[in-house]
């Protein structure tokens, strides 16, 4: 892909910030945050018949009934969820492993959950064979989070929660945040920030409305015969 068609996707994004700054609170996403997205090679991360709209500011589909996520969205959940450079994230729902790159290139080790074994499988081959060496996909359900390694330094969620998973929350260093989609599909969903304070206090904030896939549980998900 040529490099004018990133940048091309590095302007939408920047004016969808401006656009939306009154929602967001700012003028401007961390520089950070916006050479990442220059830098991941989005078309790698989309089906080959979607190839010729990778650096579109929109979502796009990646099979099982999932998303890759518009790249203004990508850029603004990490954004807020203010990653640092030794930091361990979590993310819920790997997908073609997108979020996963981009978080990769600002922390120190990035673990991923998917619920869905094919996708879980093709997102560890891809980021393996694109040299994303700081990240570590497991199949599992997301509303449980992970907490095998936790506690983490970040999470960020990919898909719409019906509500905010307490389990997400447990698993939050003091001073963290939780950046997750929530609301019913087809239904207004609201993107959220949730910071954990002093002795587990938590507190919440609406940043904008979205329309994310819903985050599936485990039993929901049926393999192909």
């Amino acid at each position: 892909m040529k490099l004018d068609e990133r940048q091309r996707m590095i302007d939408d994004i920047e004016y969808h910030v401006r656009y939306t700054r009154s929602l967001i609170g700012t003028d401007a996403l961390n520089e950070r945050v916006m050479e990442a997205m220059r830098a991941v090679p989005r078309h790698e991360f989309v089906p080959p018949d979607a190839r010729a709209y990778a650096y579109a500011n929109g979502p796009a589909p990646i099979g099982h009934g999932q998303t890759i996520s518009q790249p203004y969205i990508v850029a603004l959940m990490t954004d807020l969820l203010n990653p640092g450079q030794e930091d361990v994230v979590l993310e819920v729902g790997s997908g073609s492993g997108y979020q996963a790159a981009v978080l990769s290139l600002l922390v120190r080790k990035v673990y991923s959950i998917e619920v869905i074994e094919d996708l879980a499988q093709q997102a560890t081959r891809r980021l393996a064979r694109l040299g994303y060496t700081n990240v570590e996909i497991s199949v599992g359900d997301g509303h449980f989070g992970y907490p095998e390694k936790a506690p983490f330094d970040g999470i960020v969620v990919t898909a719409a929660a019906s509500h905010i998973p307490p389990a997400l929350v447990n698993q939050l260093k003091e001073g963290a945040r939780l950046v997750i989609p929530v609301g019913l599909p087809f239904m207004p969903q609201e993107l959220m920030v949730v910071e954990k304070g002093e002795g587990g206090t938590t507190t919440t904030r609406d940043v904008l409305g979205v329309a994310f896939v819903p985050l599936v549980d485990k039993g929901a998900v049926h393999k192909p015969q």
